[in-house]
């Protein structure tokens, strides 16, 4: 972590900067709190701060994301949020209105090398990792810009979580613990593509979050299609990896499964999937993907979706057909992004 990213630090390591600035330990607490609870972009409006510790922070900037562009669906009040970065890069996050709550998807990098083949994100790779301030601010933001509570965080937008591991974690403790906007972990879900090893590590915080994996095929020759990191890590190492997460966290598995025309949404894909995960206690999510203009995949049609969700649950096992949201916008993870990229190399 850059050690000038005030808003990345723990508590305890903003009382070591009071001590390096010649101020008091409980100012750590006040700072922390106008970061993360009172969401503040600017040391001036930390009142209750003596006016010498505020010029001396002025040498920590704050990061703060600026809105560049917003699209809201007709359909159903979604909104998609491109954010630009201090250094010019451009991420993007969704806001989607529930019932039960608002809930934020945010990235983790700017772009992706995990060349997962139905994704936006990945097709420019990867730029770099975001800060866990960077990641957390595209949460305060958009509570800022909606005057709306955030209550539930899907850490599922652009990028690879696991492949950002440190400032993931450091990420999930500022977001969920006491001192700041204080989002339960069970309102907290994070998606990997299947880096195993990670996978193992994450067990051992036995965080009481949602794992959601990325599997998207039956077997392993149909994974390693769409998915190249299905080459470094067989189908079995990845269950076997959930099952020892189940057992660490108590914690049930969500699959994610995009389902294709013609490419894994068949009955006997449907079938050998069954296979594979009965007797876990997980969950599957089925998708019907996005198409993007850079591949030639097509969406399954309804029924297909409908046919699979059947054969899932006369073998035991619980899915539900994500309910899509923002249809009308750049809704796919990297969509947004991508275009405004392309408009500003064009207009060079």
């Amino acid at each position: 972590m850059n050690t000038t990213d005030i808003k990345s630090m723990t508590i305890d390591e903003l009382k070591i900067l009071m001590a390096d600035l010649g101020d008091k330990p409980f100012r750590a607490k006040q700072i922390y709190s106008w970061l993360h609870e009172h969401l503040v972009t600017s040391y001036e409006e930390m009142t209750n701060l003596p006016k010498g510790l505020r010029e001396k922070l002025e040498a920590y900037p704050i990061t703060a994301l600026e809105a560049v562009d917003v699209q809201t669906s007709k359909i159903d009040g979604t909104q998609k949020y491109l954010f630009r970065l201090r250094d010019g890069n451009v991420i993007e996050s969704v806001l989607m209105r529930y019932k039960h709550g608002n809930s934020v998807c945010i990235s983790s990098q700017v772009g992706c090398r995990m060349g997962c083949r139905f994704c936006a994100s990945t097709i420019g790779g990867l730029t770099r990792n975001l800060l866990p301030s960077e990641m957390l601010d595209q949460i305060y933001r958009i509570q800022v810009l909606t005057r709306e509570r955030v209550s539930n965080v899907v850490v599922m937008g652009t990028g690879e979580p696991l492949d950002n591991y440190e400032n993931l974690l450091r990420f999930i403790h500022i977001l969920t613990e006491d001192g700041g906007i204080h989002i339960s972990q069970r309102n907290l879900t994070v998606s990997t593509c299947g880096l195993v090893p990670r996978i193992y590590e994450l067990a051992e915080e036995k965080f009481q979050m949602t794992l959601a994996i990325s599997l998207h095929a039956p077997n392993d020759a149909k994974r390693q299609e769409l998915m190249p990191i299905a080459r470094k890590y067989t189908m079995e190492e990845v269950l076997e990896a959930c099952r020892h997460y189940f057992a660490k966290t108590g914690r049930r598995i969500t699959f994610e499964y995009s389902l294709v025309a013609g490419v894994n949404d068949s009955d006997e894909d449907a079938k050998e999937l069954c296979g594979r995960i009965r007797g876990m206690n997980c969950h599957v999510n089925l998708i019907p993907v996005n198409p993007i203009k850079e591949r030639s995949f097509q969406r399954s049609t309804r029924q297909a979706v409908e046919n699979f969700k059947i054969k899932l649950e006369k073998c035991g096992i619980n899915g539900t057909i994500r309910r899509e949201m923002g249809s009308d916008i750049d809704g796919a993870c990297g969509q947004l992004r991508k275009s405004y990229i392309e408009k500003t190399e064009s207009e060079k």
